[in-house]
């Protein structure tokens, strides 16, 4: 995946709806672009997570408590609080169709935040942004 693509890829995720294309830019060179064959678990409910997903190609299920409660597409994305604050997932992700991912792990995503300071300000505008518009859809 080349890193115009990467960027394409991140600018429709919430997280980082605040960032200009360098600062885009600055996040695909960093983030991983893995190749994950159908029935792979990206992530487990319980265990604890450190990365944030992007789905490039293929789908996934999101299954809470043994049921598929979403299914994710290119574009969708999972796990932005993960790098955060790496508490327990509340969903295990299981793709469904080969395809790829691209992972931010926690340690590449503070080291970002360490680079470039102004990139924590607009952070917090992107997570806003998302709790808003999660507020907006359960009102």
């Amino acid at each position: 995946m080349r890193n115009s693509s990467r960027v394409n890829a991140l600018k429709s995720v919430p997280l980082f709806a605040a960032f200009a294309d360098k600062e885009l830019e600055a996040v695909a060179k960093v983030i991983e672009v893995v190749d994950v064959p159908a029935g792979e678990v990206l992530v487990k409910q319980g265990a604890r997570g450190h990365e944030f997903y992007v789905i490039s190609e293929g789908a996934a299920d999101v299954i809470q408590d043994g049921k598929t409660v979403a299914t994710l597409k290119p574009g969708d994305f999972f796990g932005e609080l993960a790098v955060l604050d790496p508490q327990p997932r509340t969903a295990t992700v299981a793709m469904t169709a080969a395809g790829q991912v691209m992972i931010l792990s926690e340690r590449e995503f503070f080291s970002l935040l360490a680079s470039a300071p102004t990139l924590s300000r607009k952070l917090l505008i992107g997570l806003a942004r998302r709790l808003h518009a999660e507020n907006s859809v359960t009102a």
